[in-house]
C-alpha cells in the first residue's frame, strides 16, 4: 500500500516538472517547434515573352538544384495575375532559416535554352510582414507570401536595380540595324549601276550593229554600181 502512495507520489510530481519545462520552451522567442518557411506565390504580371513563335509564354519558377513550377495559368503579358497560395502547383520552394537560395523565374523554349526573365537570391530576411516583392525592370514583378519568414528590412532585393546590360544590348540592335541599312544600301546601289552599265554595253552594241548595217549596204551598192560601169 505504501508503495502505491510513493509511485502516485512521485508522479504527481513529474508532471509540473513536465509542464514548466514545455512552459520555458515555448516562451523563448523566436523559437517553434514546426517552422515551415515554404513560399507561395501570390502575384505576378510580366511585361515581355521572349518567345519568336506567335505563342503562349510558358513561365516557371525555379530554385537551383530544384524542379522547376510551371506556372500554368500565366499566359499574357500586362496582366495581373492573383493566387491563393492554394493551387495545385503552390508552394514554390522552402526556404531555409539562415542561408539564401539561387531562384528565378524563366520562359520555357522551343528551339533554344530557356530564357531567363530574372535570377536572384532570395532569403527568409527578405520578407517584411510574410510579403517579399520582386521587380524587375520591363521583364516582371511578383509577390511571395511567407508566413513564416520576416526579420529582416526587407531591402535586400524586394527591386531589382536597373538591368545594366540593358544600354549595351540596345547599342548591339542598333549596331546591327546600321549595318543591314548600310548592306541594303550598297546592294541596291550596286544593283542599279549593274543595271545602267548592262543598257550602255547594250545600246554600244545596237549602234555597232546599226553601222555594220550600212556599211554592208554601201558595199552592195558600190559592187551593183561597178557591175553597169562594166
Amino acid at each position: 500500500m505504501r508503495r502505491n502512495q510513493s509511485l502516485c507520489c512521485s508522479s504527481s510530481s513529474i508532471h509540473p516538472l513536465f509542464l514548466l519545462s514545455f512552459i520555458l520552451l515555448s516562451s523563448i522567442p523566436g523559437k517553434k517547434f514546426i517552422s515551415s518557411r515554404l513560399v507561395t506565390l501570390g502575384s505576378i504580371e510580366i511585361f515581355n515573352a521572349h518567345e519568336w513563335l506567335p505563342s503562349k509564354p510558358i513561365v516557371y519558377f525555379s530554385c537551383k538544384g530544384e524542379n522547376k513550377t510551371i506556372l500554368p495559368d500565366v499566359k499574357a503579358t500586362d496582366f495581373l495575375y492573383s493566387f491563393k497560395g492554394q493551387e495545385s502547383w503552390q508552394p514554390l520552394t522552402e526556404l531555409p532559416e539562415k542561408k539564401c537560395k539561387r531562384c528565378g523565374i524563366y520562359e520555357q523554349d522551343t528551339f533554344k535554352s530557356d530564357d531567363v526573365f530574372d535570377e536572384w537570391e532570395m532569403c527568409s530576411d527578405d520578407f517584411v510582414k510574410g510579403k517579399y516583392i520582386h521587380i524587375k525592370e520591363k521583364e516582371f514583378n511578383a509577390t511571395f507570401i511567407c508566413s513564416d519568414c520576416g526579420g529582416g528590412s526587407g531591402s535586400h532585393n524586394s527591386t531589382t536595380a536597373p538591368d545594366r546590360g540593358e544600354p549595351k544590348k540596345k547599342k548591339n540592335v542598333a549596331m546591327v540595324v546600321v549595318v543591314s541599312l548600310l548592306a541594303s544600301s550598297l546592294t541596291v546601289i550596286a544593283a542599279v549601276y549593274v543595271y545602267k552599265y548592262w543598257q550602255r554595253r547594250k545600246r554600244e552594241q545596237d549602234q555597232l550593229r546599226f553601222l555594220q548595217l550600212f556599211e554592208e549596204n554601201d558595199e552592195i551598192e558600190d559592187e551593183i554600181a561597178l557591175g553597169h560601169v562594166i
